[in-house]
């Protein structure tokens, strides 16, 4: 993307800049986001990646962009929907949250019981929807949420001896 025509390429430079941090702002304000994802959004609206990086590394330092902060709101959202560790790194990785980052906040998020809890409130809930089913019915379809929202075999074998039997 380019400055205002007749300018200097400093000029140029500073105007694409202004433009590149505003837009940013703009997206931020819409939705939070990770570096990674807001660093692809500006990338995909045609910003220098000299620029982006510039306005993402500013963004950092007034932190109006913190990605653990970032990270550990997702992990938050995916326990609330019942998801298990691996269900919410995945979620953190397409919202373009670093890898390494990722597996960090899914680990404290772990350490705390976080995921832990989401498979009992799972497990809670399809065992009331499942009341008066066959035994084995119910720890299919328990298996099967479980599984698709990324809960671990062993904790998913602790909640469905106990709530499921």
């Amino acid at each position: 993307m380019t400055g205002v025509s007749g300018g200097s390429d400093d000029a140029e430079d500073a105007d694409d800049e202004d433009a590149c941090r505003e837009a940013a702002l703009r997206l931020l304000d819409a939705a939070p986001r990770s570096s990674g994802a807001l660093r692809d959004r500006l990338l995909g609206k045609g910003y220098d990646e000299a620029t982006v990086e510039q306005v993402i590394e500013r963004l950092i330092a007034v932190r109006l962009l913190d990605d653990e902060d970032y990270a550990e709101s997702v992990v938050r959202v995916c326990a609330g929907r019942m998801m298990g560790r691996r269900g919410a790194i995945m979620e953190l990785s397409r919202k373009g949250v670093d890898r390494a980052l990722a597996q960090q906040v899914a680990d404290e998020a772990e350490r705390r019981g976080v995921f832990e809890e989401a498979a009992w409130e799972l497990g809670r809930r399809v065992a009331s929807k499942t009341q008066g089913l066959d035994r084995q019915v119910r720890q299919r379809r328990f298996w099967s949420a479980g599984g698709r929202k990324g809960h671990s075999p062993e904790t998913l074998r602790r909640v469905a001896a106990e709530l499921l039997n």
